[in-house]
């Protein structure tokens, strides 16, 4: 549940603020009189989530990164090295198909 607090007393403690913004990785909801409401967050907190928005924008991509997590929490699968996993998507890339014709 995020934090909310009016603009004045974001102001009085923004130090605690953003400490806290950055610590417990929750949002802060500002309250501003006459004006939109602003969220402060993390600035890693806000790369993740835009790095998940676009690997979700693709149909595709978003329904095979849902399978692969159901089989995750389904302890389905192996686990296999970075390394390992690079190999086994440059052999299925269509570029690699192309070659090897």
């Amino acid at each position: 549940m995020p934090t909310e607090m009016t603009y004045t007393q974001a102001r009085a403690n923004l130090k605690a603020l953003l400490d806290e913004a950055s610590d417990s990785r929750e949002v802060v909801i500002i309250h501003r009189r006459g004006a939109e409401d602003v969220a402060l967050i993390a600035a890693d907190e806000l790369r993740s989530l835009i790095e998940t928005a676009h690997l979700l924008r693709s149909p595709k991509n978003a329904e095979r990164l849902l399978r692969a997590l159901a089989r995750a929490k389904q302890r389905k699968g192996h686990p296999q090295s970075i390394a390992s996993s690079k190999r086994s998507c440059a052999t299925r890339s269509p570029a690699s198909a192309n070659r090897s014709r």
